[in-house]
């Protein structure tokens, strides 16, 4: 098949991009309100983009009528948020999030969560995930307009913090302990267990 973008409907262009691009990490993101409502969205346009300074890019993308997501608004607002890893043991409980809430709703609550003080930002951090990075907003992006556009935050990240039973014994994430989630197209989801190893030449 060929799919030419320019004259498809974007819900299709959507599908096609999820399904083929996979699969893709999760960013799970705490943000603030003006109000001070915790926020928490999961984000799967997201990547690691460089570690000098440590750069993050995730993408809240526009609501298919076309408005902004909570995320985003508080993001202009404040500037600061925490990445959390999406680990399986906490799989449904960032599937839940996904869920449209009310501005003035935390999806921290709906999900059963709670959450602890970040260091060096305003958003707090979730206190049952094992990854958390307080980032920064350096530049927002907007990459179109109308339903499902990009919004791409690059995020510097401030802070890391990492549960010990998540590392090895030199002290690095082991994956065998993290046991990250990722996207796939659809309703799929993987995880990072079935792993393989090659030497970088």
């Amino acid at each position: 098949m060929q799919l030419d973008v320019e004259g498809a409907n974007v819900v299709e262009v959507y599908q096609m991009l999820v399904g083929l691009v996979a699969p893709r990490p999760i960013a799970w993101v705490t943000t603030l309100s003006p109000k001070g409502v915790v926020n928490l969205a999961p984000f799967s346009f997201f990547n690691a983009f460089g570690a000098n300074p440590p750069i993050v890019v995730f993408s809240p993308t526009l609501r298919r009528d076309g408005t902004r997501k909570d995320t985003l608004l508080n993001l202009e607002s404040l500037g600061e948020f925490v990445i959390h890893a999406a680990v399986e043991s906490l799989a449904e409980k960032v599937n839940a999030s996904s869920r449209e809430l009310l501005p003035d709703e935390s999806e921290v609550e709906l999900v059963g969560l709670s959450t602890l003080a970040s260091t060096k930002v305003k958003p707090p951090r979730l206190r049952e995930a094992p990854v958390a990075m307080e980032c920064k907003v350096r530049q927002i992006l907007p990459m179109g307009t109308g339903p499902i556009a990009a919004n791409l935050v690059i995020g510097e990240v401030l802070v890391m913090h990492v549960d010990d039973d998540m590392l090895d014994a030199r002290g690095k994430p082991d994956p065998r302990k993290l046991k990250m989630v990722a996207r796939l197209g659809g309703e799929y989801w993987c995880r990072s267990t079935d792993l393989f190893e090659q030497k970088r030449p």
